[in-house]
Protein backbone atom coordinates (compact mmCIF):
# COMPACT_ATOMS: atom_id res chain seq x y z
CA UNK A 1 0.00 0.00 0.00
CA UNK A 2 1.37 3.47 -0.83
CA UNK A 3 2.76 5.60 1.98
CA UNK A 4 0.23 8.30 1.09
CA UNK A 5 -2.62 5.94 2.00
CA UNK A 6 -1.02 5.31 5.38
CA UNK A 7 -0.84 9.08 5.78
CA UNK A 8 -4.60 9.26 5.17
CA UNK A 9 -5.09 6.74 7.97
CA UNK A 10 -2.87 8.82 10.26
CA UNK A 11 -4.80 11.95 9.29
CA UNK A 12 -8.08 10.29 10.20
CA UNK A 13 -6.83 9.70 13.74
CA UNK A 14 -4.90 12.95 14.30
CA UNK A 15 -8.02 14.83 15.50
CA UNK A 16 -8.27 12.42 18.41
CA UNK A 17 -4.83 13.50 19.61
CA UNK A 18 -6.37 16.94 20.09
CA UNK A 19 -9.34 15.33 21.82
CA UNK A 20 -7.08 13.46 24.23
CA UNK A 21 -5.08 16.57 25.07
CA UNK A 22 -8.23 18.64 25.58
CA UNK A 23 -10.04 16.12 27.75
CA UNK A 24 -7.39 14.30 29.69
CA UNK A 25 -4.24 16.41 30.01
CA UNK A 26 -5.45 18.63 32.83
CA UNK A 27 -7.85 16.31 34.54
CA UNK A 28 -11.46 17.08 35.18
CA UNK A 29 -12.94 14.83 32.51
CA UNK A 30 -14.66 11.78 33.90
CA UNK A 31 -17.85 9.76 33.74
CA UNK A 32 -20.03 12.73 34.71
CA UNK A 33 -18.56 14.94 31.96
CA UNK A 34 -18.95 12.13 29.46
CA UNK A 35 -22.72 12.57 29.66
CA UNK A 36 -22.32 16.02 28.07
CA UNK A 37 -18.80 16.31 26.64
CA UNK A 38 -19.61 19.28 24.41
CA UNK A 39 -20.47 21.41 27.41
CA UNK A 40 -17.25 20.28 29.09
CA UNK A 41 -15.21 21.14 25.97
CA UNK A 42 -16.86 24.55 25.59
CA UNK A 43 -15.70 25.50 29.08
CA UNK A 44 -12.02 24.74 28.55
CA UNK A 45 -9.31 27.40 28.73
CA UNK A 46 -5.75 27.81 27.46
CA UNK A 47 -3.93 25.05 25.63
CA UNK A 48 -6.75 22.57 26.29
CA UNK A 49 -9.22 24.83 24.48
CA UNK A 50 -6.77 25.22 21.61
CA UNK A 51 -6.36 21.40 21.48
CA UNK A 52 -10.12 21.17 21.09
CA UNK A 53 -10.01 23.74 18.29
CA UNK A 54 -7.28 21.67 16.61
CA UNK A 55 -9.65 18.71 16.77
CA UNK A 56 -12.42 20.68 15.09
CA UNK A 57 -10.13 22.07 12.39
CA UNK A 58 -8.75 18.60 11.71
CA UNK A 59 -12.22 17.19 11.15
CA UNK A 60 -12.79 20.01 8.65
CA UNK A 61 -9.58 19.68 6.61
CA UNK A 62 -8.90 15.92 6.66
CA UNK A 63 -11.56 15.04 4.05
CA UNK A 64 -9.97 17.47 1.59
CA UNK A 65 -6.57 15.83 2.16
CA UNK A 66 -7.98 12.31 1.71
CA UNK A 67 -9.77 13.28 -1.49
CA UNK A 68 -6.66 15.00 -2.84
CA UNK A 69 -4.57 11.87 -2.26
CA UNK A 70 -7.17 9.69 -3.96
CA UNK A 71 -7.48 12.06 -6.92
CA UNK A 72 -3.71 12.05 -7.37
CA UNK A 73 -3.67 8.24 -7.53
CA UNK A 74 -6.81 7.87 -9.65
CA UNK A 75 -5.71 10.36 -12.28
CA UNK A 76 -2.34 8.63 -12.42
CA UNK A 77 -0.28 11.47 -13.91
CA UNK A 78 1.94 11.92 -10.85
CA UNK A 79 4.79 9.75 -9.67
CA UNK A 80 3.75 7.73 -6.60
CA UNK A 81 6.90 8.88 -4.77
CA UNK A 82 5.87 12.51 -5.29
CA UNK A 83 2.40 11.79 -3.93
CA UNK A 84 3.96 10.07 -0.92
CA UNK A 85 6.27 13.03 -0.25
CA UNK A 86 3.37 15.48 -0.42
CA UNK A 87 1.35 13.31 1.97
CA UNK A 88 4.20 13.08 4.47
CA UNK A 89 4.66 16.85 4.25
CA UNK A 90 0.94 17.35 4.88
CA UNK A 91 1.08 15.18 8.03
CA UNK A 92 4.14 17.15 9.18
CA UNK A 93 2.28 20.42 8.60
CA UNK A 94 -0.59 19.17 10.77
CA UNK A 95 1.75 18.11 13.58
CA UNK A 96 3.38 21.54 13.45
CA UNK A 97 -0.07 23.13 13.35
CA UNK A 98 -0.94 21.30 16.58
CA UNK A 99 2.34 22.23 18.25
CA UNK A 100 1.96 25.90 17.30
CA UNK A 101 -1.68 25.86 18.41
CA UNK A 102 -0.88 24.36 21.81
CA UNK A 103 1.92 26.86 22.41
CA UNK A 104 -0.25 29.76 21.20
CA UNK A 105 2.06 30.77 18.35
CA UNK A 106 -0.76 32.11 16.19
CA UNK A 107 1.26 33.38 13.22
CA UNK A 108 3.21 30.13 12.91
CA UNK A 109 -0.01 28.15 13.36
CA UNK A 110 -1.62 30.06 10.49
CA UNK A 111 1.48 29.56 8.36
CA UNK A 112 1.37 25.80 9.00
CA UNK A 113 -2.31 25.80 8.03
CA UNK A 114 -1.56 27.64 4.77
CA UNK A 115 1.26 25.21 3.99
CA UNK A 116 -1.14 22.31 4.50
CA UNK A 117 -3.74 23.87 2.22
CA UNK A 118 -1.04 24.54 -0.37
CA UNK A 119 -0.05 20.88 -0.23
CA UNK A 120 -3.66 19.85 -0.85
CA UNK A 121 -3.66 22.08 -3.92
CA UNK A 122 -0.33 20.49 -4.85
CA UNK A 123 -1.96 17.06 -5.19
CA UNK A 124 -4.28 18.47 -7.83
CA UNK A 125 -1.51 20.38 -9.60
CA UNK A 126 0.73 17.33 -9.96
CA UNK A 127 -2.27 15.37 -11.25
CA UNK A 128 -3.10 17.82 -14.02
Amino acid sequence: MPIAFWCVLIALFLPYLGTAIAKFSGGGFGPRQNHDPRTFLSGLEGYRKRAHYFQLNSFEVTPAFAIAVLVAYVVGNAEPATIDRLAIAWIASRVLYLAFYLTDLAILRSLAWFVGMGLIIGFFVISA
